[in-house]
């Protein structure tokens, strides 16, 4: 399956049919109504933050309502159903990360939607996760953490957000470069795999900062890692897993979408207004306090970027032997 061909294809056809199906009929005064933007998760979580003070931005700019919707389900693949087949108007948009494009196609046998039918409009932002551990745990640094699991092999577990989410195959990525014997603890969305870390059901759990901040400062948890390239500026002291494993990186990355059919110049409207409401000074500054990196790019960039991340994900759904059908 080579998705990011489709995608290229879907960009060529758009090219040369739009000038005859559409003439840009929409109204340079876009949006005239308000914007329903889809977000594939739980509110609370990574996405759900970056899609409401991004869309925020944006309305404020449009001068129209941005109504933000949770339709979490299928590792975001229920609301890119629903997008994929809304009417590519502009009015119906999806905010998710990267699991429907490079997770989804390696884990499902047969996905409930066609990621070419999901046009990329602008990469917004993307955030480490960080490895937490319950505060009973005997390990208070990576390395500590590392040598404890290989000496005591299947004795501890890891939590995640559900089969296939990048809070999972992060794990089972880290766990199978460094010959780790841990169980996988599935929950339903970081609302509740975070909570179960924080009570001590479960010792380990990879998640993002918003979800983690509050418990490592009362000290019912503490952080061991990073899983971005990169240190966190947040958190300088804590050591990236690639100082230990040479390119280890699944540091989520969130963005927009829109079906396929909607006008370049649409498009390209929507990639300007998501960019520059991401690289505005208040939403900078606002996600930079949740260890939220902005970015904002071209509808290409985010293409690219996907694409980029299609053989590591692939892998670690291999390694990890999870389906999700």
């Amino acid at each position: 399956m080579n998705i990011f061909a489709a995608m290229l294809r879907g960009f060529v056809l758009l090219a040369i049919l739009l000038p005859f199906q559409f003439a840009f009929a929409q109204s340079p005064r876009f949006p005239e109504k308000t914007v329903r933007i889809l977000v594939g998760y739980a509110p609370g979580g990574l996405p759900d933050t970056v899609a409401r003070v991004v869309s925020q931005k944006m309305a404020e700019r449009w001068g129209q309502q941005a109504v933000i919707e949770n339709r979490a389900g299928a590792n975001s693949g229920l609301a890119a159903e629903l997008v994929a087949n809304a009417a590519p108007d502009g009015y119906t948009l999806l905010v998710t990360d990267n699991s429907t494009h490079a997770i989804n196609p390696f884990l499902y046998r047969k996905l409930p939607y066609d990621p070419a039918k999901l046009l990329p409009i602008s990469l917004v932002a993307r955030a480490p996760l960080y490895l937490a551990a319950h505060s009973s745990f005997p390990a208070n640094t990576l390395g500590e953490a590392i040598a404890l699991l290989k000496a005591n092999p299947g004795k501890f577990t890891f939590g995640s957000s559900g089969v296939g989410s990048t809070h999972h195959l992060c794990m089972e990525f880290f766990r199978a470069a460094l010959g780790l014997d841990m169980a996988h603890v599935p929950y339903k969305g970081t609302g509740q795999s975070v909570p179960a870390v924080i009570a001590g059901q479960v010792p380990l759990v990879w998640s993002a900062y918003p979800s983690l901040a509050g418990s490592a400062k009362d000290g019912r948890i503490k952080l061991l890692a990073v899983n971005s390239l990169g240190r966190s500026s947040s958190a300088p002291n804590l050591p990236a897993v690639a100082e230990i494993i040479p390119g280890f990186d699944f540091a989520p990355t969130i963005g927009y979408f829109a079906p396929v059919g909607t006008p370049r110049e649409l498009i390209a409207r929507l990639s300007a207004d998501a960019t520059e409401a991401a690289r505005s000074p208040e939403v900078t500054a606002k996600l930079a306090g949740l260890d939220i990196q902005t970015v904002g790019s071209t509808p290409e960039e985010y293409a690219a970027s996907l694409k980029s991340d299609e053989g590591r994900y692939a892998k670690a759904v291999k390694i990890s032997g999870a389906t999700a059908d």
